[in-house]
């Protein structure tokens, strides 16, 4: 026997179209498992935010306008939680109270839809509005929409605690 082997021998050489039909194996599965998640993620949601996109780009303008005019306004708003009252306290850019607002308002959970309660504030001092809320506890959002004479609009949103 010499130390060299025969090519006549029989067994399994690795040959080059073994090797390009593994690598395509190889892809072709790759892409098939792609494909596969792309169509079901595209039926199981289609990436749609809203049914109304251009609505909602208009309305998200008006906002932007909205929050603009407010801020040249310059004015500014605290609230305050006491037992069965809401008090919102408005002022201007130098600090002096606005007064002749109409006010009106909304109480939400934070958590939950329940227990939404609208108010109605009344000037109880210059620049001092004050709300009747009931017997409330917790955590609420107040969103408090203000209206001058000359029909500016200012919102102010607070977190309330009632205790």
């Amino acid at each position: 026997m010499s130390a060299t082997q025969s090519t006549s021998e029989t067994g399994f050489r690795v040959r080059g179209w073994h090797v390009l039909a593994g690598v395509s194996a190889f892809f072709a599965l790759v892409i098939g498992f792609d494909t596969w998640f792309t169509v079901l993620a595209l039926k199981t949601y289609p990436g749609e935010v809203s049914v109304t996109p251009y609505e909602d780009g208009l309305l998200y303008n008006r906002k932007i306008a909205q929050i603009e005019a407010q801020a040249a306004l310059g004015w500014r708003a605290a609230a305050e939680a006491a037992p069965g009252v809401v008090v919102l306290q408005v002022q201007d850019r130098d600090g002096r109270p606005v007064e002749a607002l109409t006010v009106q308002g909304k109480l939400e959970r934070p958590a939950t839809e329940s227990g939404r309660r609208s108010v109605r504030f009344v000037e109880a001092a210059p620049g001092r509005y004050e709300a009747t809320t009931g017997a409330i506890v917790g955590a609420w959002d107040l969103t408090a929409e203000a209206r001058d004479p000359k029909g500016r609009l200012f919102t102010a949103e607070r977190r309330l605690t009632w205790r």
